[in-house]
């Protein structure tokens, strides 16, 4: 997008330029024709034969010229595009170079100014006239002057018309398409920066929209977090607590010592039971593991202890370049690993597993896939409730986070995990 948009400033800006090389000319230009015209009727008076007559108009004709075209650079700034006053100027300086190209051809250099402006300073239905009379002027130059002394020169006038005729009008028609083709190009090119412009701002929005939804889920995980904490303790430590005081009740009204002794050995069992939920809980709530490690060096440790465990042969895979992530990015993922190997531990009776987790541009994979019996992910094993939240667990820590998690799977076929979330900077 970004190429495309530099060369379209460039198409663009050449466009402009030529524009504006035209306004300078059409500014300039008759100043410059005119003094072509008037150097060089001065200088070939003599060869041409200018009488003092021819002088006495000569004189007063290009000071008209020069009022006109004063006149008429104060005027155009006011009056662009065909208006009256610029068929007033265009008649009238057609009018001066005709006069002037009777007393001395070379005057014909300011009659060739309507070859370049017409169409600026006259109606469409006046173009065709007007190129015609500056064709005229010409041609009656070319020709020897007007009129001309004899049948064979109204002949070479007559084909010298013919000719500048065609001349101008092919001319014409390639500058008509040349700026209608201009006309088009800076018309798509202006098309083309406001839809850059426009999908841009979308970019942004977009990234100001994915940012929100990061920092949402990142509150939902944390209301979450805390109702399930919540119903952790109300459903294990609470109930023990509950335990606890009924044992203690019984055994002040115990009848005899070792229906006490009985009791409180209940009473300590629960204690010990509820102290035991109390750290898992707490445990689950802060990873410890990624105190002083990088999530790679976690899952590491992670997979090793779990071989250690469970005697089965696992690896541990890191592809991309590793960085530092988001807290909640790492913490979320070390949780789905560790659930994904207790599973596997639980359920799996696999004889080699293997972790991998994959840095790639704009995402973080992690994959956990084991040679185990499998199962039928359509209807997914009962939860035991022992420990975590099993597969609907993981995939809610990684929706919380925008990602998802998918698992391929059959019954004899092992198992596939695979957990996606953004990847999210550490600094970000």
């Amino acid at each position: 997008m970004t190429t495309r948009t530099a060369q379209g400033a460039a198409a663009a800006e050449a466009a402009r330029k030529v524009e504006e090389r035209w306004a300078n000319f059409h500014r300039y230009g008759p100043w410059g024709l005119l003094g072509v015209g008037v150097g060089l009727s001065v200088a070939t008076a003599g060869v041409v034969g200018m009488d003092r007559t021819d002088w006495y108009v000569f004189v007063p004709l290009s000071a008209a010229a020069l009022v006109l075209q004063l006149w008429w650079g104060h005027a155009m700034r006011t009056r662009p595009g065909p208006t009256r006053a610029g068929a007033f100027y265009y008649w009238l300086r057609w009018a001066l170079s005709f006069v002037g190209s009777l007393i001395n051809p070379f005057y014909v250099f300011y009659a060739a100014c309507g070859y370049f402006d017409v169409e600026r300073l006259l109606s469409r239905r006046m173009v065709r006239p007007g190129v015609f009379a500056a064709v005229v002027v010409v041609a009656g130059s070319q020709s020897g002057g007007l009129p001309p002394d004899n049948a064979g020169g109204w002949a070479l006038f007559g084909g010298l018309l013919a000719v500048n005729s065609v001349l101008v009008g092919f001319m014409g028609q390639i500058n008509h398409k040349e700026q209608e083709q201009a006309r088009v190009q800076i018309e798509t090119i202006d098309e083309l920066e406001r839809t850059n412009a426009a999908l841009q701002q979308a970019m942004d929005e977009n990234a100001q929209l994915h940012a929100q939804l990061l920092v949402q889920a990142r509150e939902a995980g944390v209301a979450d977090e805390r109702r399930r904490l919540a119903a952790e303790i109300h459903d294990t430590i609470a109930q023990g607590l509950t335990g606890i005081i009924a044992q203690l009740q019984v055994v002040a009204n115990a009848p005899t010592l070792a229906v006490a002794r009985e009791h409180l050995d209940r009473a300590s069992a629960l204690a010990r039971h509820s102290l035991g939920e109390a750290r898992r809980s707490v445990h689950n709530l802060s990873p410890a593991a990624l105190a002083d490690a990088t999530l790679p060096e976690a899952l590491k440790k992670t997979v090793t202890e779990w071989t250690g465990r469970t005697g089965v042969r696992a690896e541990f895979t890191v592809t991309g370049t590793a960085e530092p992530l988001h807290d909640e990015i790492e913490a979320s993922l070390l949780r789905i690993a560790e659930e994904a190997l207790s599973n596997a531990a639980r359920h799996a009776h696999a004889t080699r597993l293997g972790v991998t987790l994959s840095f790639m541009a704009g995402e973080v994979t992690l994959d956990v896939r084991d040679d185990g019996r499998g199962f039928d992910p359509i209807a997914l094993p009962a939860r035991t409730g022992t420990a975590g939240f099993g597969l609907d667990g993981m995939r809610a820590r990684a929706e919380r986070l925008a990602g998802d998690v998918t698992i391929e799977s059959e019954p004899g076929g092992g198992t596939a995990i695979s957990a996606r979330v953004p990847l999210v900077r550490h600094d970000d």
